[in-house]
Formats: C-alpha cells, structure tokens, sequence
C-alpha cells in the first residue's frame, strides 16, 4: 500500500500507472493499446488516463487492479479517488454504541408508557439470561 503523503492527482496516477506498466514488461510501443485488451478497459478511457484527463470510474480502477496484480484500495488512492485516511476509515469496523431499552422502543416505535414498560422489563430478563449464560460458560 502506499504511504507517501502527497496528494494524488491525475498526473501522478498517469505517472505512476506507467511506471506499473513498465514494470510488469509491457511495452513502451503498444503498452497502452495492450492495457486496454487486457483490462477490458477502451482504449480511449486508458488514454484519457494516461492524459490525466479527469479520475476514472470505480469499475475501471477495479480493473486494472485486477489485470496489473494491484491491491484494489492501492489504486483508488494513487488515483485520489479515496486519501489513504479514507481509505483506513473505511476498513475499520464500526463499532455501534450502546442505546437504552428506552431509546431502542422509541426507534421501533413503541411509544406508550406500558409498551415501553414491557419492552424494557424483556430486555432486562434477556439480559439476565446472557449473564447467566457467560458465568456458566465462563
């Protein structure tokens, strides 16, 4: 993955998608018409790439990720579709907080003293069975 700071631009992903051409051997006559076979991409998209004409689509990244063996969220950042932060925060699991048996009835609607009432004594008996289900495994 990279970790290099600098803002990805089109003209750096022109740059550095040549230079992953060149590494995997493709030619520098024909690379670009090759690219384009290979990836399923068309040939004008993989110009307009190589122009810096504008980010390429989702699709097309996910693409030429597959064709030159490049992680997918390696190539949406060198894209500057997605910083690197972005990037992290979106493989970080999100952790739900923690609600009342109150505020969980009044997201499901139930908004009368009794039905409130009720929910809230199920969730303190369904409680109680977890505990003692943990001290008895535990």
């Amino acid at each position: 993955m990279t970790s290099d700071a600098a803002p990805h631009t089109p003209q750096t992903f022109a740059k550095w998608l040549k230079e992953q051409l060149r590494l995997r051997g493709y030619p520098d006559r024909g690379g670009q018409r090759k690219l384009a076979a290979d990836s399923g991409v068309s040939s004008a998209t993989v110009s307009r790439i190589f122009r810096a004409d504008g980010l390429p689509d989702l699709r097309t990244l996910n693409a030429l990720a597959e064709v030159l063996h490049v992680p997918y969220g390696e190539i949406v950042v060198r894209a500057g579709v997605l910083s690197q932060d972005d990037l992290d925060a979106a493989a970080r699991p999100i952790t739900p907080s923690t609600i009342t048996p109150e505020q969980a009835a009044a997201e499901l609607g139930i908004t009368s003293p009794e039905g409130i009432a009720s929910f809230t004594r199920m969730v303190d008996g369904l409680r109680a069975v977890e505990q003692q289900e943990r001290r008895a495994s535990g």
